[in-house]
């Protein structure tokens, strides 16, 4: 199985740091794990502007040869696993700018007429791991699981992959956080992850 981890956070001392950590031990400990790459966004100065114009149509998108190394990532990758927080209901600009530039047509989805599109990316499966200040169920009772219903239905599904796995937690600067034992559950995770 080849890991691909999508990193969006611009600080690694962080919790978020510490849950990337985790996530590359387990799998480092994984024997299934045939490889692992990251993309880290921040680090990277990925741009998450689109752009299209006269110059650069919308119906090019997927041969933008800027992200032509990310696809090869994910085309490479059997489980997509996204590290991130949920910053006003909903992750960061920087990794929905990155979805809006790589999720294009042609690579990510095809048209075929009917209601829904063939999803191109089938065959992947895919993690999030997000962390929030505020309480675990505040997505799910205040927001109608709006962060769920993006990432899951709007984004991944849609482009064929799946099943994805969740993992919010909430509470992440509290000291009442039980940062250890979260930290521990996201390494047991992958340790033992079978597909």
């Amino acid at each position: 199985m080849n890991v691909l981890i999508i990193y969006t956070h611009p600080h690694h001392n962080s919790l978020n740091g510490a849950f990337l950590k985790e996530i590359m031990k387990g799998t480092e400990e994984n024997p299934l794990v045939h490889e692992v790459k990251i993309i880290d966004l921040y680090k990277e100065e990925f741009d998450p502007v689109l752009v299209f114009n006269q110059e650069k149509k919308r119906r090019d998108m997927h041969k933008d040869p800027d992200i032509r190394v990310y696809q090869e990532k994910i085309k490479w990758a059997d489980k997509i696993v996204f590290v991130y927080p949920i910053w006003w209901g909903r992750p960061p600009a920087m990794l929905l700018g990155f979805i809006d530039r790589m999720f294009a047509a042609n690579f990510a989805y095809r048209q075929t007429g009917g209601l829904l599109p063939e999803g191109l990316l089938k065959g992947k499966s895919a993690v999030c791991v997000s962390t929030m200040q505020g309480p675990t169920n505040y997505p799910l009772f205040f927001l109608q699981n709006a962060h769920k219903m993006l990432m899951k239905r709007a984004l991944l599904q849609y482009v064929g992959i799946k099943p994805v796995k969740f993992f919010e937690f909430g509470m992440m600067e509290s000291p009442k956080g039980k940062h250890e034992v979260k930290l521990k559950r996201i390494y047991n995770y992958f340790r033992n992850i079978s597909k």
